[in-house]
């Protein structure tokens, strides 16, 4: 009695369609699935870099919290003099050249408005980039002000006063290595002065990019790092000028 085999319903010598996985467009897990993964996701982009600049100005700010520890605990330092036997003051106020100082916060104020003017310019114009690339549409020739350029200009004008005031520090008596008081002024001074000129240097690179016409997003996120950075060290300046008003004197 002839034996009855199992048969497939699929035509003989066809093996049909290849098994694509699913999906209605026929890519398959191997089609363009992953060309998203090629595109530079810029606002992931700035939002690490903002997130990596807030990791970075946590110790500069408790640097200068320790600094300002430790020149309020020397501000009412007590010394023994053997001679009468008794406690003095070792602190020797320090004559501010205030004008000059008010003069380099103005400075810098004015320059911290100006990089914000560039921010927001350079975000207008990533907004307004793909909108730029269709062909056939025109936004017009819109004048645009140098704020990168003229906030390098502001920032260099702050260092230079800056040296300016040592000399007049100097002029008057106030040494580096001349005291408690007077050297904690030009430690506080000198380590800002120190950032900010990092600040200046990213400043020249994103002028830098900006003649070379780099991409817009790239520009962007070092003119907004850049921007936040800058707000920063303004605002330590401020608190510099703070705390030598209420101890320097």
């Amino acid at each position: 009695m002839p034996r009855l085999t199992p048969f497939s319903t699929r035509p003989s010598g066809h093996n049909g369609p290849p098994h694509t996985g699913g999906g209605d467009d026929g890519r398959g897990r191997d089609g363009d699935d992953s060309m998203p993964d090629l595109i530079p996701n810029y606002g992931e982009r700035l939002r690490r870099a903002r997130m990596g600049l807030a990791v970075a100005m946590t110790p500069i700010v408790m640097l200068f919290i320790s600094f300002t520890a430790v020149y309020l605990i020397r501000r009412g330092f007590l010394s023994l003099d053997l001679s009468n036997a008794s406690y003095i003051q070792t602190w020797v106020p320090v004559r501010l050249p205030w004008t000059l100082l008010l003069a380099n916060t103005a400075v810098l104020v004015a320059s911290s408005i100006t990089i914000d003017l560039a921010r927001r310019e350079i975000t207008r114009e990533a907004a307004l980039a793909p909108v730029q690339s269709i062909p056939g549409i025109s936004l017009g020739d819109e004048r645009r002000v140098p704020w990168l350029a003229l906030t390098t200009v502001l920032g260099l004008l702050f260092l230079a006063g800056q040296l300016f005031v040592w000399s007049k520090l100097s002029a008057a008596g106030f040494h580096l290595a001349g005291g408690t008081s007077s050297s904690f002024v030009y430690i506080l001074t000198a380590m800002h002065g120190l950032h900010l000129s990092g600040g200046v240097l990213a400043l020249i690179f994103a002028n830098v990019a900006s003649v070379l016409h780099r991409p817009v997003e790239t520009r962007r996120i070092v003119v907004d790092i850049t921007s936040w950075y800058w707000h920063c060290m303004t605002g330590l300046w401020i608190y510099i000028l703070i705390l030598f008003s209420f101890a320097a004197q």
